[in-house]
């Protein structure tokens, strides 16, 4: 193909790829809706040469205007919501930078309610026709825009313009919350080739030292603070350590901090963002699988106290998250292991495709991690689009944590990697889910990875009853529980019995 790719809008009826085109900036190229072009050839509004002419006809027409403009190329084009169902449309497709825009199919309804689209009159066939064509939308995206305002749109818009400077085959989501929307890009060579950095500004870069080795040569700040690895660096002394040297360095609200590493850099260097001087911009480049498929999205830092997890903290999304499936390479097999349960417990999360691509899974070879990491941050953006603040859905993710955290505090984060620990805690949840084959499972794909399927005796029991009870989610009526009777149905807030929960927690000592 000679002509140079173009912006491609896909999705549904109402997911607003109309809305998109007027957001994008006039830099980005000329703007074509497909709708406009097909009414100017049939010479009469698309509603009326559909019900006039029949949707086979009206096809017939799309396929060829959709086939002309992509092989123009250049600038943005939206699609309309079934040109993918015709087969040379998604086979242009293939030479453009293709993005969903993903909306509900309740958002979907309502945009469309009392429109003249010939397709939208009927609920029961708008939904039957949403959930036919959303896996063709998911598998042709190269980027995924979630649901949002306008002006959250037309900040997409530069995020788009940078992944057509990505290595091939880097990926894109856009994800958007109450309070800020910000690009998550995942794929290879990312650090490699320097994408989206150097960045305008000064940055105050926050590592470890085993990161700093592989990874630092291609980050160039202005100040680097680096701190040992692990979870007991996690704390308001090292806070503090970084809040001096930040003042030292003369740091100001116009400058940015980057947090390079897993969860534990990741936390600590956003919660050190949110609170000098009231809030900098950030930005999370994970290097560890927990963190790849967690941890960094969602805008939750904070460090622990020797009380509990995450004690102190402040929800600050970051301003981008730059996620290199490279760099799970250096891992080793236990660190690599460990991140997987947070993917284990996404999937459970998640049910349907996820839940079964997880359960598949083999081997832990990095090559093969690319679309788990991807579908797992999706997953968690899409939730926290819903509930930034976790008054909602947003409680769903502390499947298996409650008891994971308890487990980690009354080890003094010492004897279990965070995701060992949260593996056993999905052990103890699915016990009190009364979920058995579904813990039986989970139990054996622990083991298949040599995670811990049993606590050390050395780990009180007393200690993490006593962890469970400072749980810094519980409320007034207690500990709420995040239950999952099969995967996909999570119920959360659920208060159990204490002899219940101490029977659970007992069963892990008994391997």
């Amino acid at each position: 193909m000679t002509t140079s790719p173009a912006i491609v809008f896909i999705g549904f009826m109402g997911a607003g790829k109309s809305t998109a085109l007027e957001c994008a900036p006039e830099t980005l190229g000329k703007k074509v809706d497909i709708d406009d072009v097909i009414a100017q050839e049939v010479e009469m509004p698309v509603r009326e040469f559909f019900d006039s002419h029949g949707e086979s006809k009206f096809r017939e027409v799309e396929e060829r205007v959709a086939v002309s403009l992509l092989g123009e190329g250049g600038g943005l084009i939206a699609l309309g919501g079934g040109s993918v169902l015709l087969p040379r449309v998604r086979e242009a497709l293939s030479d453009h930078l293709v993005v969903w825009l993903d909306v509900s199919i309740e958002t979907a309804w309502e945009r469309v309610t009392g429109s003249d689209r010939p397709l939208a009159q009927d609920r029961e066939r708008f939904e039957r026709l949403f959930t036919e064509r959303k896996p063709i939308y998911e598998g042709l995206a190269d980027a995924i825009v979630l649901e949002g305002n306008s002006s959250q749109l037309f900040w997409a818009m530069g995020s788009l313009a940078l992944l057509r400077e990505a290595p091939k085959g880097a990926k894109l989501l856009y994800a958007m919350s109450e309070s800020d929307g910000y690009p998550v890009f995942v794929g290879r060579g990312l650090l490699s080739n320097g994408f989206g950095l150097p960045l305008s500004g000064r940055s105050f870069l926050v590592t470890d030292t085993n990161v700093r080795s592989h990874y630092g040569k291609y980050v160039d700040p202005a100040t680097t603070f680096e701190i040992e690895p692990g979870e007991e660096q996690k704390t308001m002394d090292t806070v503090h350590r970084v809040w001096r040297k930040m003042v030292d360095v003369g740091l100001t609200r116009h400058d940015r901090v980057i947090a390079l590493g897993g969860g534990v850099v990741g936390d600590l260097a956003g919660f050190c963002a949110a609170t000098y001087q009231r809030g900098l911009r950030w930005i999370q480049i994970p290097t560890t699988l927990v963190a790849q498929v967690d941890s960094a999205y969602g805008g939750k830092t904070g460090v622990d106290l020797p009380e509990g997890k995450n004690y102190v903290g402040a929800y600050h999304m970051p301003e981008a998250v730059i996620a290199d499936i490279d760099s799970l390479g250096t891992l080793s097999a236990e660190e690599l292991a460990a991140g997987f349960v947070e993917a284990l417990k996404t999937g459970l999360l998640a049910g349907g495709e996820l839940w079964e691509r997880v359960r598949s899974i083999e081997s832990l070879d990095p090559a093969d991690l690319d679309d788990v990491v991807f579908a797992c941050a999706r997953y968690k953006c899409e939730v926290v689009a819903e509930d930034e603040r976790d008054s909602g859905r947003r409680e769903v993710l502390n499947l298996g944590h409650t008891v994971g955290h308890a487990i980690e505090a009354a080890s003094a984060y010492q004897r279990y990697r965070h995701g060992e620990a949260i593996g056993l805690g999905l052990l103890a949840a699915l016990r009190l889910s009364g979920a058995e084959e579904l813990r039986d499972e989970v139990k054996a794909t622990l083991g298949r990875f040599g995670l811990p399927v049993g606590l050390d005796p050395a780990v009180s029991l007393d200690a993490v009853l006593e962890a469970l009870e400072r749980d810094k989610k519980r409320t007034a009526d207690g500990v709420g529980f995040v239950l999952l009777a099969e995967p996909g149905v999570p119920r959360t807030g659920e208060a159990l019995d204490p002899a219940r929960v101490e029977a659970a927690v007992q069963e892990l000592y008994e391997r």
